[in-house]
């Protein structure tokens, strides 16, 4: 079989177990290159064969997979965050779909989802917003002209922007066009890693806030209400009935 694991956002303690034990029995691990905390690695058992796809174009790294497939290898693709997200997994998956090869997917937890721990928020407040926008912004690779940054912002939820610190300006002029300046703003550089940096702010002085910490790449913005707002939460208010439990008023 031919798996794609996510490693998690950088911490090796944050793949899941299967994960670990997919990594512990491959043969061969093609991995996401620096994205990829090499103490993953470790995982692997002795002479396991291990890749690096920085260094191999698709039909390289495909070819690889199949090869070794072939031979009755246990194969695992390993990606970096969960790799169904910004994951290019789809292409991959395709070839493999024409050669009539199997596989299987095995999630990882994303770097939003590490970030949003390290903030100590919740993405969804209660009595405020329902609602998590993850994108990027528009840069060598274009995305949708419906879903342009100034647009996603008119629903002023909780969003999370990957692959755009390098851009922050561009940002910051998109987002300004609906959240008010003052909205509340956080990037999280290396989440998980041992290098993690979490600046938060203003969304009109994040340009500032971003250059002066010299963050250029590796890391996710954050904007939106949740980072100030604490709402409360029917689930467990004494007045509130459900299935399990009466109300106590």
């Amino acid at each position: 079989m031919i798996y794609f694991v996510g490693a998690g956002a950088g911490d090796p303690e944050l793949i899941t177990l299967k994960g670990y034990k997919l990594l512990q029995a491959a043969d061969l691990v093609i991995y996401a290159g620096s994205l990829v905390n090499p103490q993953l690695l470790d995982y692997c058992k002795e002479g396991a064969r291990v890749e690096n796809s920085a260094e191999m174009d698709l039909s390289a790294m495909v070819s690889l997979m199949a090869k070794m497939h072939q031979v009755g290898a246990e194969v695992v693709r390993l990606h970096t965050g969960d790799p169904c997200l910004y994951g290019a997994i789809g292409e991959q998956m395709n070839k493999l779909d024409k050669m009539g090869i199997d596989y299987e997917v095995v999630p990882g937890v994303s770097s939003f989802l590490a970030a949003g721990a390290a903030l100590k928020r919740e993405f969804t407040v209660p009595d405020g917003t329902q609602t998590v926008i993850i994108t990027r912004m528009e840069g060598r690779t274009p995305v949708p002209e419906t879903e342009k940054l100034r647009d996603l912002a008119k629903h002023r939820s909780t969003m999370a922007v990957f692959l755009s610190a390098g851009m922050v300006d561009k940002v910051v002029e998109e987002l300004c066009r609906e959240y008010p300046a003052g909205t509340p703003v956080a990037v999280v550089e290396k989440v998980s890693w041992p290098g993690e940096r979490i600046l938060q702010g203003e969304l009109q002085h994040l340009p500032g806030l971003v250059k002066e910490a010299g963050i250029k790449k590796t890391a996710l913005i954050f904007v939106g209400e949740f980072l100030s707002k604490n709402g409360l939460s029917k689930l467990y208010d004494k007045g509130f009935s459900h299935e399990y439990r009466k109300s106590r008023e």
